[in-house]
């Protein structure tokens, strides 16, 4: 026969405790999404309002003819087709293409080799890494006047200093149509350079020591060290300079607008400048979006490539 509980009690068995109650996982995850919501939603609004609605309202009004002095009128693709015909658009995607094609490559390669250059033991190495990164804080319209008076087809040093090895005509340079662009090229990438040298120099202070020591000792001369050790060490940062300095490349607009303007004709007009010309001088908003739309999508394309790449080199 089974023991009553209050005689269970009475001979002194104690009862078993109950265990704690637990929070529902649920809300404990609710509670954590809140918290993390909570820390990105400052960035997220700055995101929202100063990004993606500027975005949104540009695919918008790409579809419109808006001059900004009347009401938005609705004509659906017809700027895109517009834009089939336009020469004037074909010219700035060209020299757009034209521009990022040679200052991409040009500028990674400067870059690196001042970085693997300003890496060794030195003596004023710190100095040397603050000059060359001096121009890249300098403000454009100084840099823009200076290279054009070097520029100078007449009176600029560079000319006087090809002519003493060079006879025969020498480059115009900015009045040039044939030498505008790589005169713009030029001087984006001294500009640009003393930035993307930095991020290489962190990326090359990752790269183990003892891996450098190994192959010397395995008897590879510098080029092998460097082409099997430090490149492939170096793959993570090469990966994010390259997507940089691309998207930067096909948003060229400051440089070219203070040094060329776009001349001389339309040599060194470029896709960011052509924006401006259609938006702000003669106010074709709807015009100027559809161009900053095909834009948008350039970089889209190229910089998924890029990711899709790089992806498959380090399967």
């Amino acid at each position: 026969m089974a023991t009553p509980v209050a005689d269970r009690r009475t001979l002194g068995f104690s009862q078993p405790e109950r265990p704690p109650l637990r929070k529902p996982r649920t809300s404990l995850k609710l509670r954590n999404a809140l918290v993390g919501w909570t820390f990105i939603l400052p960035n997220f609004l700055g995101f929202a309002v100063l990004t993606l609605a500027p975005v949104l309202t540009l695919f918008y009004i790409s579809l419109t003819s808006w001059n900004i002095f009347g009401k938005a009128e609705w004509v659906g693709l017809d700027n895109f087709a517009r834009l089939l015909g336009d020469k004037s658009f074909h010219t700035a995607l060209g020299n757009t293409f034209y521009y990022a094609a040679l200052h991409i490559p040009i500028t990674i390669v400067v870059s690196l080799s001042l970085a693997l250059l300003l890496n060794q033991k030195l003596r004023g190495a710190a100095f040397f890494r603050t000059v060359a990164f001096f121009p890249y804080i300098t403000s454009i319209v100084a840099v823009a006047v200076v290279w054009n008076m070097l520029f100078s087809p007449e009176y600029g040093p560079i000319n006087q200093f090809l002519g003493l090895f060079v006879g025969g005509e020498l480059p115009g340079w900015t009045v040039s149509k044939d030498w505008a662009m790589p005169a713009v090229i030029i001087v984006g990438t001294w500009k640009d350079m003393g930035y993307y040298m930095l991020l290489f120099l962190a990326g090359l202070q990752t790269v183990p020591g003892e891996l450098h020591e190994a192959a010397r000792i395995d008897g590879a001369n510098a080029w092998q060290r460097f082409w099997n050790v430090t490149l492939p060490c170096l793959r993570p940062t090469m990966f994010f300079v390259t997507v940089m300095v691309t998207i930067q490349s096909f948003k060229v607009f400051d440089l070219i607008l203070v040094m060329t303007d776009g001349g001389p004709g339309q040599a060194t007009l470029v896709l960011s400048q052509y924006i401006y010309q259609k938006g702000f001088e003669q106010f074709e908003f709807g015009y100027a979006s559809a161009v900053a739309v095909v834009l948008f999508f350039i970089c889209i394309l190229v910089t998924v490539v890029q990711f899709l790449y790089n992806k498959r080199k380090e399967a």
